[in-house]
């Protein structure tokens, strides 16, 4: 089925889009590996509307200081007309939940609906560019669920996915993003609190993909997120949360963890399934897969080791103008 456009509308135009959790498969999948992501039902709602010099939440002159506002002028809003731009988000900043390429994505889809619309998988790809140009690494998994909404995964081709919803391509890089199908969970995620930085996190993974053990870290993280789309697919909620765990003794091993989300991760355990890091790591938030009727349980144990909890589902929808 082909997903609806992002529709052309005069200005001023406001959409908002989800944030993510990435449940398999981070960091391998910017080396060609699969990843299994979810647009999560919190949001970030972005307005623009003419102005007589750009502003970004009241404040003047806000695009030298900001690169995604930067890249996004730069790279599409071809009439050259300042804009006013205001952000309510409810997606905590450098969280691991897709702050910046719901922010973009919301950004990009208002401006293409003032310059006369774009159907979806051109949108994923111009969020996708703008994000990259931005923080100069990454894959478009988070900006592909902003866009999309729903479960997806990248670079993988099993039966348990579904027909390609678009290709986004960087260079000599290629993804191919597929829907997945919802197995009805709710799931937690908790924030740390602690900030964490894509670019120098991702850089540094690189590094250990290179080194003698790369090619065997890369295997075992293409098998984890394969064996948890099936797992997810059949609705198996224990084998998923073993899979979660196991990919997670994955990112410790490539040095993206940190002591503050593994007391979450320890917090989480007798409510949980299975629980990971999600994201860049070594700052940033876990996802938690609750044990049947514990999700509540599971919410409070997060809160009372001092994380910010979201009890949460898949983002019906993508991108939207609101």
């Amino acid at each position: 089925m082909t997903e609806p456009s992002i529709p052309p509308q005069v200005l001023p135009v406001v959409a908002r889009a989800p944030g993510k959790c990435i449940l398999f498969g981070e960091h391998a999948v910017v080396r060609g590996q699969p990843e299994v992501l979810l647009a999560i039902d919190v949001y970030c709602q972005v307005g623009i509307r003419p102005a007589p010099e750009w502003r970004l939440n009241g404040h003047a002159d806000p695009v030298a200081g900001h690169p995604y506002l930067q890249a996004a002028i730069r790279e599409l809003w071809s009439n050259g007309t300042p804009l006013d731009v205001s952000v309510v988000s409810r997606i905590p900043k450098a969280s691991g939940m897709g702050s910046s390429a719901a922010f973009v994505a919301g950004l990009v889809a208002a401006m293409s609906a003032a310059q006369g619309g774009v159907d979806r998988a051109k949108l994923a790809q111009q969020v996708f560019a703008v994000e990259r140009n931005a923080q100069g690494v990454g894959s478009p998994g988070d900006t592909s669920a902003a866009v999309a909404g729903g479960y997806l995964t990248l670079n993988t081709e099993v039966e348990a996915v579904g027909d390609p919803l678009w290709t986004v391509t960087a260079e000599h890089e290629r993804w191919t993003i597929r829907r997945v199908a919802d197995p009805g969970w709710v799931w937690v995620v908790a924030y740390s609190g602690l900030p964490k930085a894509t670019g120098p996190k991702v850089r540094a993974v690189a590094e250990r993909f290179a080194s003698a053990e790369g090619p065997e870290l890369l295997q075992r993280f293409s098998e984890v997120a394969t064996a948890g789309l099936r797992a997810m697919a059949s609705e198996d909620g224990p084998e998923t949360g073993r899979l979660l765990d196991e990919n997670q003794e994955l990112l410790r091993a490539v040095g993206v963890s940190h002591p503050r989300l593994e007391a979450l991760l320890d917090a989480a355990r007798p409510a949980a399934l299975g629980a990971k890091v999600t994201g860049a790591g070594g700052g940033g938030s876990i996802v938690a897969l609750p044990r049947p009727g514990q999700e509540t349980d599971l919410v409070r144990r997060l809160a009372r080791a001092g994380a910010v909890p979201f009890a949460t589902g898949p983002a019906a929808r993508g991108v939207e103008l609101v």
